[in-house]
C-alpha cells in the first residue's frame, strides 16, 4: 500500500519508514506535520494514514477530522498514535472515525498486524467498488433493455388494442374524430364524453387517448366504472391507499388508478353515477392536479389525462341537485357529443357491412354482404341499443345462420323487441303512433304502464330525467311507480 506516515519526531518516523517499506513492502511518504500531510493527501489520497497524536501546527486528531470531510478521507483507514496510558485520546480517536491506534513505544508487530488487516479492508473496498460499478453498469444496461422492449410491447399493445376499427362514414363521426385528436394532444385538460348508451364513448375515449397515424400513444389507458363500485370503494379504487389505512387494507398499500396511469389517461365511465361524496374529491384533484392516498400523508402530483363519459343529461343532474355545478363546468371546457344511431341512419349500412366483414372473418363465415331488403330493415330499426346494438344483431346473425348474403329472414328477430308480453304487443305505424294488441283474456292496465315505462327506460338508456319528460310525469312519480315494480 501507499502509506503516509506523519510525526515530527524524525528518528522514530524514519524507523517506522524503514519497517514498513523494507519489511513488509509498502510505499511511505513522510511528513512532519499534519499542515503539510493534508497537501499531500488531497493531491494523491492515500489508503492508509499513520499519524501521531501530539504535533504542532495541526494535531493528528485535528488531521483526523479534516480528513473524514473529504470524500476521499472517508474511504481512508486513519491510525492514531498515542501516548502511553492516554486512554482518553484513544477512546476519542476511535470516535472520530480512526480505523485504531497505537500506544508509544510503537510495537512492531503490533504495527504489522494492523497495516496487515487495513490491507485486507482496502482490498474489499476496491473490491466492494468494482462490484458496485459492475453492478450498476448490468443494471444499467438490463433497464436500458428492459425499457426498449417494454416500449415496443407498448407501441404493439397499441396498435392491437388501441381503438380498433372506427368507421367514419357521416360529418358528425368526422367532427367527433377532430376533437378527439385535438383533445389528445393536451393532457391536462379533462375531456367529457356525452351519449346514449352504446354510443361509443368507449372508442371515442381510446380515440382520445391513443390518438392515430403511425405515432399511437403507447401509455396507459386505464378504466374504471363509476356505477360498479360503491362510494365507500371508490377513493381508494381511484386514489390508492397506505397500508393500514382501514380494516381489510393491504399492509404494503395499493396504488389507485391515478398512479397506474402515470403518463396516460383515467377513463370515468358513467361518471354520472358519482355520488356527491366523491365529486369534490375529483374536483379537487382537477384543480390542483394533485392528490393524496387514502390515509396517506405524502402529497402524489397528477401526471395523467382524464377522460369522463355519461349517457345522462348532466345539466339536468345539475338542476335537479344530483350533480354538482362546478365539477360539471370543470368537465364541460372539452366535451364530445356522440348523437343516436337513429339521427346519423345514413351510418347504418357502412357500419353493418364493417361488422359483417370483420365478424364473418373471425367466426370463418361465408357472408360478404348485406341485401337491399336487409339494409332497409336495419335503416327502419329505431336502435336503442346504438352500434353496440347494431354489432350485436350482426353477430347473432352470423353465429345463428349461414350464407354469403344477410337477408331479411335473418333478422327477424329485431321485431322480437317491440314485444311487450305474451299476448300483448306493441307496434308503431306508419304515423308513428303506438298499437297495443290485445288479450282475449284480461289486460292488467298496471302492467302495461309498468312495461311502457320499463320501455322508455330502455329507449333513454335509464335517465329517469329524460324518461319522465317522455312520458308526461314527474320524476318523483316516475321513480315512485319504479319503487312499486
Amino acid at each position: 500500500m501507499r502509506i503516509l506516515l506523519v510525526d515530527d519526531d524524525q528518528p522514530g518516523r524514519e524507523l517506522l519508514a524503514d519497517f514498513l517499506e523494507e519489511q513488509l513492502g509498502h510505499e511511505v511518504t513522510q511528513c512532519q506535520d499534519g499542515n503539510e500531510a493534508f497537501v499531500k493527501f488531497e493531491k494523491a489520497p492515500f489508503p492508509l494514514v499513520i499519524t501521531d497524536i501530539q504535533m504542532p501546527v495541526m494535531d493528528g486528531m485535528q488531521l483526523l477530522r479534516r480528513l473524514k470531510t473529504t470524500a476521499e478521507g472517508c474511504q481512508s483507514d486513519v491510525v492514531l498514535i498515542t501516548g502511553f496510558g492516554d486512554m482518553n485520546s484513544a477512546i476519542q480517536a476511535l470516535r472520530s472515525d480512526a480505523y485504531d491506534y497505537l500506544v508509544k513505544p510503537v510495537n512492531l508487530q503490533e504495527l504489522e498486524a494492523v497495516v496487515a488487516k487495513i490491507a485486507e479492508h482496502q482490498s474489499l473496498l476496491k473490491e466492494n467498488e468494482e462490484l458496485t460499478r459492475h453492478f450498476k453498469r448490468k443494471v444499467s444496461e438490463a433497464t436500458r433493455m428492459t425499457r426498449s422492449r417494454l416500449e415496443s410491447l407498448q407501441k404493439a399493445y397499441a396498435e392491437v388494442v388501441g381503438v380498433g376499427d372506427v368507421g367514419v362514414f357521416s360529418d358528425n363521426m368526422r367532427e367527433v374524430f377532430s376533437l378527439a385528436e385535438r383533445f389528445h394532444h393536451d393532457r391536462s385538460v379533462p375531456v367529457l364524453i356525452q351519449g346514449e348508451t352504446g354510443t361509443g364513448k368507449d372508442v371515442a375515449a381510446r380515440m382520445v387517448h391513443y390518438g392515430h397515424g403511425e405515432a399511437l400513444e403507447a401509455s396507459p389507458f386505464v378504466s374504471i366504472n363509476c356505477a360498479a363500485i360503491t362510494s365507500s370503494l371508490f377513493e381508494s379504487e381511484l386514489f390508492g391507499y397506505e397500508g393500514g389505512a382501514f380494516s381489510g387494507a393491504k399492509k404494503t398499500g395499493q396504488a389507485g388508478k391515478f398512479e397506474l396511469a402515470e403518463g396516460g389517461s383515467v377513463f370515468l365511465d358513467e361518471i354520472g353515477e358519482l355520488s356527491l361524496e366523491i365529486q369534490p374529491k375529483l374536483l379537487h384533484v382537477l384543480e390542483k392536479r394533485e392528490f393524496y392516498r387514502v390515509g396517506g400523508v405524502r402529497k402524489i402530483k397528477l401526471d395523467t389525462r382524464i377522460i369522463c363519459a355519461t349517457n345522462r343529461n348532466l345539466l339536468q343532474e345539475v338542476r335537479e341537485g344530483a350533480f354538482r355545478q362546478d365539477l360539471f363546468y370543470r368537465l364541460n371546457v372539452a366535451k364530445i357529443e356522440l348523437p343516436p344511431l337513429r339521427e346519423r341512419r345514413q351510418e347504418i349500412a357502412p357500419l353493418a357491412s364493417m361488422f359483417l366483414t370483420k365478424i364473418a372473418g373471425q367466426k370463418k363465415s361465408r357472408f360478404i354482404k348485406l341485401s337491399a331488403q336487409a339494409v332497409k330493415i336495419m335503416e327502419a330499426h329505431p336502435w336503442p341499443g346504438n352500434v353496440r346494438e347494431l354489432h350485436n344483431t350482426i353477430e347473432r346473425v352470423v353465429l345463428l345462420y349461414d350464407g354469403t348474403v344477410v337477408r331479411p329472414e335473418h333478422l327477424a328477430f329485431l321485431a322480437d323487441e317491440n314485444v311487450f308480453a305474451p299476448g300483448v304487443q306493441a307496434s308503431a305505424d306508419e304515423s308513428g303512433a303506438l298499437r297495443i294488441d290485445f288479450p282475449e283474456d284480461e289486460l292488467s292496465i298496471k302492467e302495461v304502464e309498468m312495461r311502457v315505462i320499463r320501455k322508455a327506460m330502455e329507449k333513454f338508456a335509464n335517465n329517469k330525467s329524460r324518461v319522465a319528460s317522455y312520458l308526461g310525469l314527474s320524476r318523483n312519480t316516475l321513480i315512485n311507480k319504479l319503487k312499486e315494480d
